[in-house]
């Protein structure tokens, strides 16, 4: 990453529709927050107008899958089976033909995510029998060549599954102790048919390293609840508070009113997450009930343009207004909430316990035409500019 690229200060900036300010940077931190004066005589260092722009915190994208892409080769027709287990036994089959995964390949996802105002993220990385932990090296080979001005935390997910593949409990134990962040699960009940037994493997290694845990849970309704006691259980008996999230779990949201009030309960007690792609053919979590349970969820683009489907586009910004279309939400209060979710309410979920335009944060910023908040979020603008880490990125 140019060195050129550094800022010194960002000018004339409204962060989150508020006065304009100059954001003043200290390497790649924001080092005060001053009220912007069009008559002040030019600071030394390179300076970047905001033009009164509105100012945001990078989106963070909590559920990616950088990993899988085909993007920035030919269009792929998807051929392969349905459900979750007809999409794995495709991308199994047709990978390695598209040098899935590569750097290049992933650099390119990670391109798309940065031009779409994501700097910060969580992503998924294949760990199976095939490739071993070979796609974390790649994950972060490209995540490397940012120099810094991007950061990503990486699952160890066993997407072909876990017990039914004899070998992959093992990698996945060897990632941790590797270095990976998190260490992943997949529908216990409905891949391995055995959630006792994957989850009590996971929740080993994920005590063994002190690393977190995530789990893709798809399973509907009661057998999805099922695993979420499964999982409440383990979290409190081994004391893994706020360290365990939930990719999809739309489970929560099919439940009866008093089952889900009293399981969201739990859940917030231990500072169990989850994390959401929006999909529009199933219920939503509940914003209103999960806020009031003190249970924290973030937003992701799951995977962009791979070999389980065409669909995506790096924009998380685009999911958070899928999200609050799709759930309804018109009050400003709570088109505010959304956009804090996909932005501030996220940091943590990759590692960074503040992530806001304050002093002392890290200066990701992402700058687009809009009145406020809610505006930016059901117009969904472009990004025009895109700071990460102090460095101009995009714009």
């Amino acid at each position: 990453m140019a060195e050129e690229s550094r800022l010194a200060r960002i000018a004339n900036v409204r962060p989150w529709g508020g006065a304009a300010v100059d954001l003043e940077l200290d390497g790649d931190r924001i080092g005060a927050v001053v009220p912007h004066d069009p008559a002040a005589p030019p600071s030394p260092g390179r300076a970047l107008d905001g033009r009164g722009l509105l100012a945001l915190p990078s989106i963070v994208n909590a559920h990616a899958h950088v990993d899988k892409s085909w993007l920035g080769l030919p269009w792929q027709p998807y051929g392969g089976g349905g459900g979750t287990d007809g999409r794995i036994r495709h991308e199994r089959a047709r990978r390695a033909e598209l040098g899935i995964p590569s750097v290049e390949r992933t650099a390119a996802v990670l391109d798309a995510h940065v031009r779409h105002g994501t700097t910060l993220l969580r992503t998924h990385v294949d760990v199976d029998l095939e490739l071993g932990t070979r796609g974390i090296d790649v994950v972060r080979e490209a995540v490397a060549a940012y120099d810094g001005a991007i950061e990503a935390t990486i699952v160890a997910f066993p997407q072909d599954g876990v017990l039914r593949r004899p070998g992959v409990l093992e990698l996945l134990d060897a990632a941790a102790a590797a270095g990976a962040e998190h260490v992943g699960g997949l529908d216990p009940a409905s891949i391995d048919r055995d959630p006792v037994g994957q989850l009590d493997g996971i929740f080993a290694i994920a005590e063994r390293h002190g690393v977190g845990i995530d789990i893709h849970l798809h399973d509907a309704a009661e057998l999805g609840a099922f695993q979420l006691e499964l999982i409440v259980e383990r979290t409190q008996a081994l004391g893994l508070e706020g360290r365990v999230n939930i990719a999809h779990g739309f489970a929560i949201a099919q439940l009866p009113d008093a089952r889900r009030r009293d399981l969201l309960q739990a859940m917030g007690e231990l500072g169990i997450t989850f994390t959401t792609v929006a999909p529009l053919r199933l219920p939503q979590l509940p914003l209103h009930e999960l806020d009031a349970a003190g249970v924290g969820f973030a937003f992701g683009t799951d995977g962009i343009r791979d070999l389980w489907s065409p669909y995506g586009t790096g924009d998380t910004l685009g999911i958070a207004w899928q999200y609050a279309r799709a759930s309804s939400l018109v009050r400003d209060e709570d088109l505010r909430r959304v956009v804090e979710i996909a932005t501030r309410g996220a940091g943590r979920f990759a590692g960074r316990e503040q992530h806001d335009l304050v002093v002392g944060a890290r200066a990701d910023v992402v700058l687009v035409e809009a009145e406020h908040a809610m505006d930016a979020l059901v117009r969904v603008p472009p990004r025009l500019a895109v700071v990460g880490g102090g460095r101009l990125l995009h714009g």
